[in-house]
C-alpha cells in the first residue's frame, strides 16, 4: 500500500512538475541568479577600486598643495622683508626711531588666572516636557507673550 502511494507521488511529481517548460524555466532562473551574483560581485569590486582611486586622488591633491605651500614659503624666505625681520629678531636690532619694550615674565598668579576661567550661569527652572506641550497645544504661552 505504501509502495503504491510513493509510486503515485513520483508519477504525479514527474508529470506535473518535471515538465520541459519547468526545467527550462529552472535553468533560466539559475542562469539569471548566476548573472545577478556575478554582477553584484563586480559592482562590489568596482566600488572598492573607486574608493582606492579617490583616496589616491586626495593624497595627490594634498601633496600638490604641500608642494605649492613649500614653494611659497621658499619665495617668502628669499624676500628682503623676511631677511630683515629674521636679522632683527635674532640679533635684537631695531630701526632708527623704534623703541623696544621689554616686559618681565608673568607671575605665577597671573598664569593661574589665565588658565582658569569659570563661567557660572544660573539656569531658569524649565517646566517639564508635559507642561511645555500643554502650553504649546492650548496656548498657555500666549498670555506671557501678550504681557510683554
Amino acid at each position: 500500500m505504501r509502495k503504491i502511494n510513493i509510486q503515485k507521488l513520483i508519477y504525479h511529481v514527474r508529470h506535473k512538475y518535471l515538465t520541459l517548460n519547468n526545467v527550462v524555466i529552472l535553468v533560466a532562473f539559475v542562469i539569471a541568479a548566476g548573472w545577478v551574483w556575478g554582477s553584484l560581485g563586480m559592482m562590489q569590486r568596482n566600488y572598492s577600486l573607486q574608493k582606492d582611486v579617490d583616496l589616491k586622488k586626495r593624497q595627490l591633491q594634498l601633496t600638490q598643495l604641500q608642494r605649492d605651500n613649500m614653494a611659497l614659503q621658499k619665495n617668502f624666505y628669499q624676500t628682503p622683508e623676511y631677511q630683515e625681520l629674521a636679522i632683527r629678531t635674532s640679533l635684537g636690532l631695531v630701526l632708527p626711531g623704534e623703541k623696544m619694550l621689554v616686559l618681565p615674565e608673568n607671575s605665577v598668579a597671573a598664569k593661574d588666572a589665565d588658565g582658569v576661567k569659570v563661567v557660572t550661569q544660573t539656569a531658569a527652572a524649565q517646566p517639564s516636557n508635559l507642561v511645555q506641550w500643554v502650553n504649546f497645544l492650548f496656548g498657555g504661552y500666549s498670555k506671557s507673550i501678550a504681557d510683554e
